[in-house]
C-alpha cells in the first residue's frame, strides 16, 4: 500500500499521476472495506492525493 501512494506522491508527472490515481484509489476502497486501514483514513489519502495530482502543471 505504501509504495502506491509514495510513488503517486513523489510523481511530478501530471500525465502519469492521472493513470496511476485510480488504481491507488481503488486499492485504498479495497484495504477499507476489508477493515486493514479506517474507511476515514483512506478518504483523507484519497483527497490529499487528488490534491497533488491537480496541483501538477
Amino acid at each position: 500500500m505504501r509504495n502506491a501512494v509514495k510513488v503517486l506522491r513523489n510523481t511530478s508527472d501530471k500525465k502519469e499521476a492521472e493513470t496511476l490515481y485510480p488504481k491507488v484509489c481503488s486499492m485504498l476502497d479495497k484495504l477499507a472495506k476489508k477493515n486493514v486501514i479506517h474507511k476515514n483514513k483512506a478518504g483523507n489519502l484519497k483527497s490529499k492525493l487528488a490534491k497533488h495530482v491537480h496541483a501538477l502543471a
